[in-house]
């Protein structure tokens, strides 16, 4: 029976990755996922070598926007050998990669997840890496908090969306962040407008202003406004996020 993950094999792995980075919303469907992709893809451009743990066990969407649900993760003598993305060679684990079919849900407690993400941190072989970039899931509970205590991130990236309901939400999440004394990064707005391909002209659909004054009234700096946009749903339907040429995080300054 193998021996349960300790805290100095946890340390052991990530001593080897130079900056962690969580990203988080506290709300669901604010683009989490996305903003993973887009800056791990960011850092790849850039020669780095970069993993993404996705620590959504409950809704994995990372396989899906790299084109790699249907991998499977092997077994070696590191250890659990994360999937490599296509074009960048992108480091990532998912639960995803060990479900018997992509449909299969989790019906997990917290504990149990929060069991398995200790098991992802201790047990992956991740190697030597520049940056490992956690999605989290939704919400201040379990999984978000063990990321928290054992990956201890250096720092925290937060998603938000123009709404007011999205906001009060999300400022959970950066309040988290600090009583955990994680470095808030920066925070980025997704789905901030849509601009018209025709004339040009923006609409602020769901609002305009919230994200940008959160990051005032924590000084926070304020990465970028993310907008609704086909190219980037087209090439994230398509598994191809890779291929994305814009880079929203050409300015981030870690």
């Amino acid at each position: 029976m193998q021996k349960r993950v300790s805290d100095s094999d946890i340390k052991e792995r990530l001593d080897k990755i130079k900056f962690r980075i969580a990203v988080m919303s506290g709300k669901g469907g604010v683009g989490k996922s996305t903003a993973t992709a887009l800056l791990a893809v960011h850092y790849a451009r850039n020669g780095k070598k970069v993993g993404i743990l996705d620590a959504d066990f409950l809704g994995p969407s990372i396989p899906h926007l790299f084109g790699i649900q249907n991998a499977r993760v092997s077994v070696s003598d590191e250890g659990l050998e994360p999937v490599l993305t296509q074009r960048y060679q992108i480091k990532v684990m998912s639960m995803q990669f060990l479900l018997p079919k992509k449909e299969t849900p989790v019906i997990w407690r917290g504990p149990l997840i929060a069991g398995m993400l200790r098991e992802f941190l201790g047990r992956v072989a991740w190697g030597e890496l520049d940056y490992l970039i956690v999605d989290l899931p939704p919400g201040t509970g379990d999984a978000p908090l063990t990321v928290m205590q054992d990956a201890k991130p250096n720092g925290a990236l937060i998603v938000s969306t123009p709404q007011e309901l999205t906001a009060a939400v999300v400022e959970k999440a950066i309040n988290m962040a600090e009583e955990t004394n994680t470095a808030v990064l920066g925070l980025i707005e997704n789905m901030s407008f849509f601009e018209c391909p025709n004339c040009g002209h923006k609409s602020h659909i769901f609002g305009k202003g919230k994200a940008s004054e959160l990051a005032r009234k924590y000084k926070i700096e304020y990465v970028a406004e993310i907008p609704i946009e086909t190219e980037l749903l087209r090439f994230s339907d398509l598994g191809r996020i890779e291929d994305y040429e814009t880079d929203w995080f050409e300015y981030f300054p870690y």
